[in-house]
């Protein structure tokens, strides 16, 4: 996660505006953590890799990876979103944006690196939801 990401989210989480307090918040955000630990444990030990570069190994396209390419950030930003619904304010709004940007600008760079290691991603990246199952 880029470092403005990460200083989005701890500010947001500082300031009390990450963790839902609702029923209907509070289950989307236990679904996204639950994304999040079934994609790292279908990508195994390469998800715990902290550089864009693809790792060594074949293109997870398996588990949540069958449906969505970028299944973690998909869950980073629900759970993002998701707290800053429950907790709107200008600058939790701002910093819920500032972690979309930094996300969407690592999910093309990443994603241009895999299409050049993998020449199956082009069709993989087809068939395949960028975040949203069956819509982006």
């Amino acid at each position: 996660m880029p470092a403005k990401t990460a200083s989005a989210a701890a500010t947001l989480l500082l300031r009390r505006g990450l963790i839902a307090t609702g029923p209907v918040s509070a289950t989307l955000q236990i679904a996204g953590v639950q994304l999040v630990l079934w994609a790292r444990l279908t990508f195994g030990w390469r998800s715990f890799h902290f550089a864009a570069n693809p790792t060594q190994g074949p293109l997870i396209t398996q588990g949540p990876y069958r449906c969505i390419r970028n299944p973690i950030y998909a869950a980073v930003l629900l759970i993002c979103w998701t707290g800053t619904a429950a907790h709107w304010s200008a600058l939790n709004g701002l910093l819920a944006l500032v972690i979309g940007v930094t996300v969407v600008i690592k999910i093309a760079c990443e994603e241009k690196l895999l299409r050049s290691a993998y020449p199956e991603y082009e069709e993989y990246a087809r068939r395949t939801s960028r975040l949203i199952p069956f819509v982006i």
